[in-house]
């Protein structure tokens, strides 16, 4: 009897096991195999095809001379702490839709900050860009129509060589090189991203209701409730959007390539290392050398994960 028990259980946990090899399996084979093949062939002269040249570390070496790959990194330290800043309207947002005292006005703020992510993020990359054209895009027509465009134009003239703002010429925002990064940072404005706030909401919801009697008991105002009992507690959840905006910043480039095409836009000012990796890849066809650019971003990404990690403190 106690021997077909230990049968049974030993072919249940031969079962669990094989459940969890199957899903592993897969994830080895579409997820890891591609990273290790990228690893494999930095250390190649490959253009894509089955003609390959072991060249070792020569890569890396052209990697250290690369200006246009380094250039492009201060571009992408910019946008990083652009996008950070960006985390600010989600929080408050957050914070808004969690002090509503109605359960059904939460629910309806909840669906109308979600509703936009149904909309492919491609045809919103095309909205933007047209929101961008200098002679039907709403943002010169805003800027004209509220007379900031004037104010621009003074503030140009004075502080700078005037050939920027002009009150007798629509603005190229993606054509001018003094304008490209601006136009990077304005993009999504009022960033305001859904998951996002959903995350904060998850993190907001599970702060107990005694903690807010008490506040309240003491005289605690509204915002010293945020500064120091809301967003404390949800700084495991802004840790982890900061890990996931890294992440993403660091490997995007459809962004760059849609509104500045693949040569960054004038004078380059939009390349970044991701769109940089792709022309290499697959405009200059050195498949080798795009693996290795991506083999450096890896390790920016893991120390700028391992920061993030070390000094983002969570006290509760």
């Amino acid at each position: 009897m106690q021997k077909s028990i230990s049968t049974a259980k030993a072919l249940r946990e031969w079962r669990l096991y094989l459940f969890v090899a199957v899903p592993l399996l897969f994830i080895l084979m579409f997820q890891y195999f591609p990273a290790a093949s990228a690893v494999y062939h930095s250390f190649f002269e490959w253009d894509g095809d089955d003609t390959k040249r072991f060249i070792g570390l020569d890569n890396f070496r052209r990697i250290l001379g690369d200006t246009t790959l380094w250039n492009s990194f201060i571009l992408i330290g910019i946008l990083v702490l652009a996008n950070v800043l960006k985390l600010i309207p989600s929080i408050f947002i957050a914070v808004m839709i969690h002090r509503l005292k109605s359960d059904k006005a939460q629910y309806w703020y909840r669906l109308l900050v979600v509703l936009p992510m149904i909309v492919p993020q491609l045809v919103v990359l095309f909205i933007w860009k047209f929101f961008f054209d200098p002679n039907l895009g709403p943002l010169n027509k805003i800027l004209e129509t509220t007379r900031l465009m004037e104010v621009l134009a003074w503030f140009d003239s004075t502080f700078f060589a005037g050939n920027t703002f002009r009150t007798d010429a629509p603005v190229a925002w993606l054509s001018q090189e003094q304008l490209i990064v601006p136009a990077l940072i304005i993009w999504g404005f009022p960033w305001i991203g859904a998951v996002g706030v959903l995350i904060y909401l998850a993190g907001l919801q599970s702060i107990s209701k005694d903690v807010y009697e008490a506040a309240d008991l003491d005289g605690v105002s509204a915002f010293q409730k945020f500064l120091y009992i809301e967003l404390p507690l949800i700084m495991t959840q802004v840790r982890l959007t900061l890990i996931l905006l890294i992440i993403g910043t660091l490997q995007s480039f459809g962004l760059q390539l849609l509104l500045l095409g693949e040569g960054g836009g004038a004078g380059g000012r939009g390349m970044v290392p991701g769109l940089w990796m792709y022309n290499q890849a697959f405009v200059a066809n050195e498949f080798g050398y795009a693996c290795a650019i991506g083999l450096v971003l890896f390790f920016f990404i893991l120390i700028l994960t391992i920061i993030n990690n070390k000094y983002v403190r969570v006290d509760k």
